[in-house]
């Protein structure tokens, strides 16, 4: 079972070296069941999810650790990865959205 588990871990990141903006990286981590689009159950084997995207040309443009960046692609898509939970755009600070509004 264990084989499986991880037959399918690095079948996802053979793939993720390859995908060219946040759609591949959502339907290759697609989830189901869980409040994030995507999520890596493999972030305690050999390789990660920022290292098959740095392969396919992305690029980090924000980070805090290891398990909680943000990434863009060639084409300027980005994705947040927070503890294998992965969201489309920008979403370090927890807002997915511009609060927007004149300042108080």
């Amino acid at each position: 079972m264990l084989d499986a588990f991880w037959a399918v871990i690095a079948a996802q990141l053979m793939e993720l070296r390859s995908a060219k903006n946040a759609d591949d990286v959502l339907r290759i981590l697609a989830s189901e069941g869980r409040t994030a689009p995507g999520f890596f159950a493999g972030s305690g084997g050999d390789e990660t999810v920022s290292e098959a995207l740095h392969t396919a040309g992305w690029t980090t443009i924000w980070a805090e650790s290891s398990y909680y960046y943000t990434m863009r692609a060639p084409d300027g898509s980005m994705i947040t990865y927070i503890e294998g939970d992965i969201y489309r755009g920008d979403r370090h600070g927890h807002n997915s959205e511009p609060t927007g509004g004149p300042a108080n």
